[in-house]
């Protein structure tokens, strides 16, 4: 039986087993899917041991996707300019291929479940670490109108905006310069949700019907989208981010695209019930 796995540290929270074995039972698929791990000074010996011992393909989140980047022997260009990898596979040559599905995780997430045409939007993403670089390239690809980087120290945001200038029409900006201006999207690629912190951003941001979008997810709203649905945003977190990314990691390995909506409306239902 093909194995597969998903490489963290922590990792024992991690859906993607579960995650996994509903898409390969809903696709007619037959594999095996574990959590591993890894010793964080050991990762790339723990994915070479992996493949060494017939696995077909891997998964790999905190704190590990940077390295994933190193070790990757070739990478798709989306995970190049990412600067960080959470899907490997061995390619056709048996050499270790790199990719970042999380940008077309969130980009399925609201352009096939909530049903949004990002195309002439303007969008604005919070942030300007790891978890916003992997995602800029596939929503610039979806034609915004604009997009704006904002973020605390506004030299980062800067050099993001630079990074991916070749892509569409991207700017930086300062939390406080963000008065005034008003967007049809806003994104939350901060990690002030972990701490229950919120942004210092202006009430004025969101447009009519502007929709807030937090990267982070669980059994309750974060400050950002409570915060967001007080100014009259419509709100969603990240879960269904999650089920994308990783139904895209499922294609690449397989070749088939795995139905999301039960995996989603499962994982939603047991939030819930928590």
């Amino acid at each position: 039986m093909d194995r597969y796995c998903v490489f963290g540290n922590p990792v024992a929270h991690s859906k993607s087993p579960r995650i996994h074995a509903t898409f390969a039972r809903l696709a007619g698929q037959s594999l095996r899917y574990e959590a591993r791990l890894a010793d964080k000074d050991h990762f790339s010996d723990a994915v070479r041991q992996f493949f060494g011992e017939g696995g077909r393909g891997c998964n790999v989140t905190v704190p590990f996707k940077e390295e994933a980047w190193q070790l990757a022997e070739s990478k798709s260009v989306r995970a190049e300019k990412a600067g960080a990898v959470n899907t490997l596979l061995l390619d056709g040559a048996g050499r270790l291929h790199g990719d970042n599905t999380d940008g077309v995780g969130l980009v399925r997430d609201l352009t096939s479940n909530a049903g949004i045409n990002l195309a002439g939007k303007r969008i604005l993403v919070l942030g300007a670490g790891g978890a916003v670089r992997g995602v800029l390239g596939p929503l610039l690809a979806e034609r915004p109108a604009e997009l704006v980087v904002a973020n605390r120290t506004v030299a980062k945001a800067a050099q993001l905006a630079a990074l991916f200038s070749d892509e569409g029409p991207v700017s930086a900006a300062a939390f406080d310069a963000l008065a005034g201006r008003s967007f049809d999207l806003v994104i939350n690629g901060t990690s002030a949700s972990l701490q229950g912190e919120l942004p210092p951003l202006p009430t004025s941001i969101f447009s009519a019907n502007a929709l807030a979008y937090d990267m982070m997810y669980g059994a309750e709203p974060t400050v950002f989208l409570r915060w967001a649905q007080q100014q009259g945003a419509q709100v969603r977190d990240g879960l269904g981010m999650l089920v994308e990314q990783a139904a895209e990691a499922f294609r690449l390995w397989r070749g088939v695209q795995p139905p999301t909506q039960p995996v989603l409306e499962e994982l939603r239902a047991e939030l819930l019930r928590a």
